[in-house]
């Protein structure tokens, strides 16, 4: 291991530490507009579905803007479709995981925030990996 494959491990990592900063302001995205509608009367698989496209569109600006850096003006509408193409796997198993949990009618399991919580941490690592490799794959460049 040679002293420039450590910094790209350190940048990789400083990365990583970057989307899981991005990752969870789209969960608080994601917790309360739950809230809400829960609160208007919402069902909870329609009431996750409409929080789940909101945080979606926080987390691609904060990652195209402030994580990966490289949202083009001129592209940007195909660098939003291929983010939510690229982030559809795991958000279909994070909405999975929820209606599921929520399902069971288990006291702790069924309810709506931990459902949330635990779809969310594994649709995190489905989601850095397509975003990291396919959508923003430009910073993805080995040496300086």
């Amino acid at each position: 291991m040679t002293f420039g494959d450590l910094g790209l491990i350190r940048r990789e990592l400083a990365l990583a530490a970057k989307f899981c900063g991005a990752s969870l302001i789209g969960f608080l995205t994601d917790a309360v507009v739950l809230h809400f509608g829960l609160r208007a009367g919402l069902e909870p698989a329609w009431a996750r579905l409409i929080s789940l496209t909101c945080a979606m569109q926080a987390t691609f600006l904060i990652n195209s803007l402030l994580v990966f850096r490289c949202l083009d003006r001129v592209r940007w509408p195909r660098q939003w479709a291929g983010y939510m193409a690229a982030g559809a796997l795991g958000n279909v198993c994070n909405y999975w995981i929820f209606v599921t949990l929520v399902s069971t009618h288990w006291r702790v399991i069924a309810s709506p925030i931990f459902a949330l919580t635990v779809g969310s941490l594994a649709a995190s690592a489905i989601n850095y990996s397509a975003q990291r490799l396919i959508v923003f794959r430009r910073t993805f460049r080995r040496g300086p």
